[in-house]
């Protein structure tokens, strides 16, 4: 692949290689423009190269793919486009210029400015880490969140852990219960704050029920123990604020805490060229085109919003790189409101300019609910009314709503309210 010439012009350029970067430059290629992607590890794929569980692609490609598997398909498709892929480079700056973007970024080659008329923030998502949630003690080793240790074990083929807690119940950790089982360690439990699990229901049961790891609900770590090395955790029950109890406590020995303790998107780069955050979801506010409130920037993947499943990923990349891609317009954005009982809903505008007949919207419970409606209103119209049998917050929706006929007038509210008994 050649290097980009200094202060090249490109029609876009994707920052992160993971299945949402991939989608988006493929796509933004596709169309023909001239697109350039940016990885900071030395091979694109992001997350997948170290999931090696199956189950990726059933939306997508009705199959069951591990996740190398998937991230594959995605490389082959982009090996078919123009464009350019640079490995082993970091963005440490970009700026507004005028009509365009200027870019900087760091590589083996050293560094390269670059300019681009749209850009596709494909950056991901990070790990909440132990101080982040208060866990206190020592700096002792043997605290892992659960993708180091899914690292270790996966790709570096080293077992981090003989006998381990997990704190957290998301997909990660539950994951990661039934690998480290799977290669001899003892897995002495999963603890959850929570007085409900954070994991998908088929994890919980493929991944803990299947291996009889005990599930601990309302109940946390509260110290580390070990002075080089971990060698016991502090247990405690939570209230209903998720606050430790005391005269709860009990000491279980391990040589490992593994966190699984929530997801936060990398936005780091949308906020230094200023681009508005939702305080829900963590990643940007945009419209039904993945753009964000800077114009001809455009966020996908779980920069823009933790997803469930990677096909969902995939599809925010593909529609963020074609919406890059295509021509500048002049846009007719209206509100959309979720009220308290969503945790959080994309996307949060509606560019009436570019809305076919139908948008798709993701959304989560606040809590988990049972025999409820989601109701879309525009004024007193009701744009959609769905019933649900069940919805619980780690596990994300999708509806699409019609939107014709509305105005820059109207604004959208979303709400989930209770079918009558």
């Amino acid at each position: 692949m050649r290097r980009p010439d200094a202060l090249e012009v490109f029609d876009v350029v994707v920052i992160g290689a993971g299945p949402a970067g991939l989608s988006a430059a493929c796509a933004a290629s596709g169309a023909g423009d001239k697109v350039l992607l940016l990885e900071r590890e030395a091979r694109p794929g992001g997350i997948l190269k170290q999931c090696i569980h199956d189950g990726f692609g059933l939306l997508r490609y009705g199959e069951r793919l591990t996740g190398p598997e998937y991230a594959a398909r995605h490389e082959e498709a982009l090996a078919k486009t123009s464009a350019l892929v640079s490995t082993l480079s970091f963005v440490t700056h970009m700026e507004r210029e005028g009509e365009l973007y200027a870019l900087r970024y760091v590589s083996r080659e050293g560094v390269t400015p670059v300019k681009a008329r749209a850009i596709v923030l494909a950056t991901g998502c990070r790990e909440r880490s132990s101080r982040q949630i208060g866990v206190h003690g020592r700096h002792a080793a043997g605290v892992f969140t659960a993708g180091s240790a899914q690292y270790y074990t996966n790709v570096l083929g080293m077992l981090p852990t003989r006998r381990c807690v997990i704190l957290g119940s998301g997909d990660i950790g539950l994951i990661m219960a039934r690998r480290l089982t799977l290669e001899g360690a003892a897995v002495e439990g999963v603890y959850e704050a929570k007085p409900s699990p954070s994991g998908l229901k088929r994890n919980i049961a493929q991944c803990l029920e299947d291996f009889d790891i005990p599930l601990h609900l309302s109940t946390t770590v509260t110290r580390v123990m070990g002075d080089e090395r971990l060698s016991a955790v502090e247990i405690a029950d939570v209230d209903a604020g998720m606050q430790p109890i005391a005269g709860t406590e009990r000491v279980v020995p391990c040589d490992a805490l593994i966190l699984s303790v929530g997801l936060i998107p990398e936005n780091e780069l949308a906020e230094s060229i200023g681009v508005p955050l939702d305080v829900r979801t963590k990643g940007p506010i945009v419209d039904q085109r993945f753009e964000t409130l800077l114009p001809n920037v455009f966020s996908c993947g779980n920069a823009l919003h933790v997803n469930d499943l990677v096909d969902y990923v995939s599809e925010s990349g593909e529609a963020a790189g074609l919406a890059a891609a295509s021509s500048i317009h002049e846009r007719r954005l209206i509100e959309v409101v979720a009220d308290d009982t969503l945790l959080s809903l994309v996307p949060q505008r509606v560019d009436l300019a570019s809305a076919d007949h139908a948008v798709h919207f993701y959304f989560r419970a606040s809590k988990e609910l049972q025999n409820v409606r989601l109701v879309v209103r525009a004024g007193e119209r009701v744009l959609l009314s769905k019933r649900y049998t069940a919805l619980r917050p780690p596990e994300m929706e999708r509806v699409a709503v019609d939107v014709r006929g509305l105005t820059e007038t109207d604004r959208l509210i979303v709400s989930l309210e209770e079918e009558p008994r």
